[in-house]
């Protein structure tokens, strides 16, 4: 057994992205975005079942792990998927779990 110390380069930044996609609301939020599209809050809210409370908070997670990215336009703050990041930190995981097996 291989002692653990420090957290390999491959995972950083993944335990919040991983925390981020394990909500389910969390995971429906992101289905409600069309390729290339950028939503505001209202527009999410009308997608959920979701008070636009939560789905502030849910934002906010998301946002916090670099799962979306967002900018102010007017007095609305429109967001969209940040897929280079998402896929850049699990295909780190990925490419540390093949180089192990």
């Amino acid at each position: 057994m291989k002692s653990i110390v420090d957290i390999p380069t491959e995972f950083k930044n993944t335990a919040d992205i991983f925390i981020a996609l394990g909500d389910e609301h969390r995971q429906r939020i992101l289905l409600a975005f069309e390729k290339g599209e950028k939503l505001n809050i209202l527009q999410i809210v009308s997608t959920t079942t979701l008070s636009r409370t939560a789905v502030t908070h849910h934002l906010k997670v998301l946002h916090g792990a670099q799962v979306l990215n967002s900018e102010k336009i007017g007095k609305a703050v429109y967001f969209w998927i940040n897929g280079v990041a998402v896929i850049e930190a699990l295909q780190g995981v990925l490419t540390y779990i093949k180089n192990e097996t």
